[in-house]
């Protein structure tokens, strides 16, 4: 294990299916950590319910966040994630399919650090992750703490 870890916050299988592949062929070796609402994506960031014994110490290297997910959605749980000392440095990247234009405009107000939009298109699809993952979890280089 790299503790290079990406967290895919996405309720939607095939998208979830897709972006491990699209990861793993282009040789993304990162463990991908997959939760499926926004609620179990903050239990796993603050260590609580069933990621209680998590260790803190090992924070993604980025979190690819959807917006419209199920229990708490996705702007919330970016709120979350910049209120808290432990994360407010985290890189979350929001991907998703949501084309309204106050989602993006919110996205960058509470601190997000990219917003794609999943392209229909496969070949584009495939070209953001890849992007995505090469520079946010690879290149990308964050101050530790606050």
């Amino acid at each position: 294990m790299s503790n290079k870890i990406i967290l895919l916050v996405e309720d939607n299988p095939d998208d979830e299916e897709l972006t491990i592949r699209i990861l793993k062929k282009h040789h993304i070796l990162n463990d991908v950590v997959v939760v499926r609402d926004g609620s179990e994506a903050l239990d796993y960031l603050f260590g609580e319910g069933k990621y209680a014994n998590r260790d803190l110490n090992v924070m993604p290297v980025i979190v690819m966040l959807d917006i419209k997910l199920p229990k708490v959605n996705g702007l919330e749980v970016l709120r979350r994630i910049r209120e808290d000392k432990r994360t407010k440095w985290l890189p979350v990247v929001i991907l998703t399919s949501s084309d309204e234009e106050r989602d993006l405009i919110e996205s960058y107000k509470m601190g997000a650090n990219s917003y794609v939009r999943k392209p229909v298109d496969f070949i584009q699809f495939q070209q953001a992750v890849e992007q995505l993952a090469l520079y946010w979890a690879l290149l990308n280089e964050v101050p530790k703490g606050s």
